[in-house]
């Protein structure tokens, strides 16, 4: 099994893009994934592309809703849909793929229409709605989880904002960000409610965009960088209530599951990451995340993220340093793709001045499909500055 860099990472600006065409997200954030390659690359030498969105419209339905705007024609393209976890796990195929042999230069794209596109409608208004058609929407869900929560571990209101507060403190210095505005605990406890306890600002937008990653093998990686981010380790599982576990209904047993295999993969722990970026749909979810992922103990992400010690650029362990699905983006591959590449160019050096976190080697990127508590797939991906 050989190992896998990544050599390219690009995206578009996200929001409200009603003047964009799915075609012409996929096609620039492609080409700024190709630009991103320091010593330059051909269409011609990719091998295969995976393709991750949850769109339902005849223009993303199959494979060739990359191949359209890329010109990627001729060769393996294989769509990927995994609910939030949907860029992550086209990215895991991806590595997986590229580690086995079958070829050497690879892309992931992920991209999202969710304003104005019968996927994105159906996304918006809530994915429960079409699995079982009972008009229970996202929020709701996750808002039920939240209360468990704080009635099982004593989590309080304010600590469950503070994960607002970190996050649009990171978003509003982030070029590419739907919302660039900060935002204290009394701002988000007093914003508009949602569904209880969730408020405005525990709720991230719904936005268009789009974003790509180059990876290649260690076989060709000198031919496209002096300076590669290599995939350490991975891990990709599933799990739901429906098994009768009473964990399962605060937390996220496939989030555990996934990180244990890429963090075994890469022979790492996680006290040896420096940054982390992972899937926030809702507060709540990044607190939970905390504790599944292993940062924290069960019932302790509350106190976790108190005090600023989460937050860019010097806190003990940064998290979503691009703001996060709060409020930089969430379209349907929110759990990763922009992840990807916030954790790529901090390895590098590369990201927002800032957010930068002194001398970042390890980082981590994760994403969570579904809902806490009900049904999730979760893809934990290890990113290490060297192999």
């Amino acid at each position: 099994m050989r190992d896998v860099a990544v050599v390219g990472a690009g995206m578009i600006d996200f929001g409200e893009l009603f003047e964009q065409s799915f075609d012409d997200m996929a096609e620039q954030a492609y080409l700024n994934a190709l630009d991103d390659v320091d010593k330059g690359i051909e269409s011609s030498d990719i091998d295969a592309a995976w393709f991750g969105t949850l769109d339902i419209a005849e223009n993303a339905s199959s494979g060739l809703g990359l191949s359209h705007p890329t010109g990627l024609f001729e060769m393996p393209v294989t769509r990927v849909e995994n609910a939030c976890a949907t860029g992550s796990t086209a990215f895991r195929s991806a590595v997986e793929a590229v580690r086995a042999g079958s070829a050497d230069v690879a892309l992931v794209l992920g991209a999202e229409k969710m304003r104005d596109s019968a996927g994105g409608l159906i996304e918006g208004a809530s994915l429960e709605q079409v699995w079982r058609g009972r008009g229970v929407t996202m929020p709701a869900f996750f808002g039920l989880r939240a209360t468990r929560h704080m009635e099982e571990y004593g989590t309080t209101r304010e600590q469950v904002a503070e994960v607002s507060v970190k996050n649009h403190e990171n978003g509003s210095k982030y070029p590419h960000a739907h919302y660039r505005f900060t935002c204290s605990v009394d701002d988000v406890v007093d914003s508009p409610q949602v569904t209880y306890p969730l408020n405005l600002y525990d709720c991230c937008p719904v936005t268009d965009g789009a974003a790509a990653t180059v990876i290649v093998s260690e076989d060709v990686v000198d031919e496209y960088t002096d300076d590669p981010v290599w995939v350490a380790g991975s891990g990709l599982a599933t799990d739901t209530f429906e098994r009768g576990k009473d964990e399962s209904l605060a937390g996220f047993p496939a989030t555990r599951q996934a990180a244990e295999q890429a963090y075994d993969e890469a022979d790492i722990t996680a006290d040896d990451i420096d940054v982390a970026e992972v899937h926030d749909c809702f507060t709540i979810t990044e607190l939970v995340t905390y504790e599944d992922l292993g940062f924290c103990e069960k019932g302790e992400g509350g106190a976790f993220v108190e005090g600023g010690t989460l937050q860019a650029p010097d806190g003990d362990l940064p998290f979503n340093t691009d703001g996060g699905g709060l409020c930089n983006n969430h379209p349907g591959n929110r759990g990763g793709m922009t992840k990807i590449i916030e954790a790529v160019r901090q390895l590098r050096g590369e990201a927002n001045d800032p957010v930068q976190v002194p001398d970042c080697e390890v980082a981590i990127a994760h994403g969570t499909g579904g809902s806490i508590g009900t049904r999730m797939g979760s893809c934990t991906l290890v990113l290490g500055a060297d192999r």
